[in-house]
């Protein structure tokens, strides 16, 4: 467990966060909507929305060493045999099936394959806790601390504050309680699908004007994200493998992959494209899968 003195000590110096961050996005489902915890934005009828929140702290509960977020890999896809929806097991850095499965069909050669694999590829979320600051929709969440759960586009508006494209902008650290900048969300429907590319950071500002009583007791009621990349949130190998092949209609039996020369399946080299370095930056992709599969 940490303590107040220690994150307030260390705020300006975040260098190690943002080898964090670099990592992060070199390596490249938490959150249910029954869950109360969590914070999501709402929209309008044309899919235009707008809240400002404050990315906090790594939480005191999970220690000095803990990031302000947790990365989660998933999958959400439908099949022949029902519907395909669970955490990826490349998050733990561990062997998926999904992820073989895709591999063999983006190395086939095949567009069709490739096609297939792309719809299957695993999605990327964050897990972080907030303040809301301001929800015009739902006003009663303003001044709450939840967790919130965004995708790849929302990071890397992190990445770019923390680590500017230009000499003459300042570095900020997204979740100091005292440097750090309210985020403002700004979402549109863009070909049916959320867009954040208008979302950016406020000026540096201090949350309760720095008052250390109000932020201490802020920081001590945020959630524990350990929870979210613990080994019991992932199916194992076999499991997902079994799920996999009724999903596809195999009967437990792997398709065979056709080449565009022969009948023959097809010989993958372990230089070939591996599908894996192409990650969904659709922020929303699993929660729609989830509401289409539980509307079935």
């Amino acid at each position: 467990m940490s303590s107040f003195a220690n994150l307030k000590r260390n705020r300006s110096d975040f260098a190690k966060l943002s080898k964090a961050v670099e990592a992060t996005t070199q390596t490249a489902e938490s959150g249910s909507k029954d869950d109360t915890r969590f914070w999501q934005p709402e929209v309008d009828k044309a899919g235009n929305g707008m809240a400002v929140i404050r990315f906090l702290p790594a939480p005191q509960v999970d220690g000095d060493d803990a990031l302000p977020w947790v990365r989660v890999f998933s999958h959400g896809f439908q099949g022949p045999g029902g519907w395909f929806i669970d955490n990826c097991l490349t998050t733990l850095n561990e062997k998926c099936p999904v992820c073989e499965h895709n591999n063999t069909l983006w190395n086939s050669g095949i567009e069709a394959n490739k096609d297939i694999a792309r719809k299957q590829k695993r999605k990327l979320s964050y897990v972080a806790n907030i303040l809301v600051i301001s929800d015009p929709s739902n006003t009663q969440n303003e001044g709450q601390i939840r967790l919130f759960k965004f995708g790849k586009k929302i990071f890397d508006k992190i990445t770019e504050a923390m680590n500017p494209e230009f000499a003459d902008e300042t570095p900020v650290n997204p979740f100091d309680l005292w440097e750090g900048a309210n985020f403002k969300l700004k979402i549109r429907n863009v070909e049916g699908y959320r867009n954040y590319d208008k979302s950016e950071f406020a000026d540096k500002s201090a949350l309760f004007d720095g008052d250390d009583d109000k932020l201490e007791d802020l920081w001590k009621k945020e959630f524990s994200l350990k929870e979210f990349g613990e080994r019991k949130q992932f199916k194992s190998y076999e499991q997902l493998k079994t799920r996999l092949n009724k999903v596809l209609g195999f009967d437990g039996a792997p398709a065979t992959i056709k080449s565009n020369a022969a009948d023959s399946v097809s010989s993958i080299k372990e230089s070939d494209t591996s599908i894996l370095d192409n990650v969904s930056t659709d922020d929303d992709d699993l929660d729609y899968f989830k509401s289409l599969a539980e509307s079935n």
